[in-house]
């Protein structure tokens, strides 16, 4: 659920049945409280065929072994369980967060439509966890410069230095 929605545990463990109609998931975000980013974000066809599966044992989709809305303590000891059962070692549940905001930033996604990020945290995370990293990333910047200088040039159009203040334009 985490890599098709990007959102915090905390969030997805308090989502309702009602923040899904079939296509899209409805929540508020809880960071911020009552201000907190209020996001209508795409499913794709992987996690809606999992959620359309899914039996509906509680007002809330994700569920314990009990069919109970899981406690914040008790999901991280059931997480920290299964990583360990899958020797997988030093990955909190908040880095496939980070994952996700990788993945939408390498398939060319707008990343804080999904996640609820600022443009500048986005930017943040990316060049602090991720983007150092990630091949594809360099890859993929470099072909869409590539095209955009394409265009620009099939428009007759000058490529123009960046300079601070002046407005971008293709």
């Amino acid at each position: 659920m985490l890599s098709g929605a990007g959102q915090r545990q905390s969030d997805l463990l308090r989502l309702p049945w009602s923040a899904y109609d079939g296509t899209h998931l409805k929540l508020r975000q809880s960071k911020g409280g009552r201000r907190g980013r209020h996001l209508n974000i795409p499913i794709g066809a992987p996690l809606r065929a999992h959620l359309d599966r899914m039996a509906r044992v509680s007002p809330i989709i994700l569920t314990n072994t009990a069919d109970k809305p899981w406690t914040p303590d008790g999901f991280r000891a059931s997480w920290g369980e299964a990583c360990a059962k899958a020797r997988v070692e030093e990955l909190t549940f908040h880095d496939l967060r980070g994952t996700a905001v990788t993945r939408l930033a390498v398939a060319g996604c707008t990343v804080a439509a999904i996640t609820g990020h600022s443009l500048k945290d986005v930017q943040d995370i990316l060049d602090r966890h991720y983007l150092s990293r990630d091949q594809a990333l360099a890859e993929t910047a470099i072909r869409k410069l590539e095209t955009r200088n394409e265009v620009c040039k099939r428009r007759g159009k000058t490529v123009q230095p960046f300079r601070p203040g002046r407005r971008l334009s293709a």
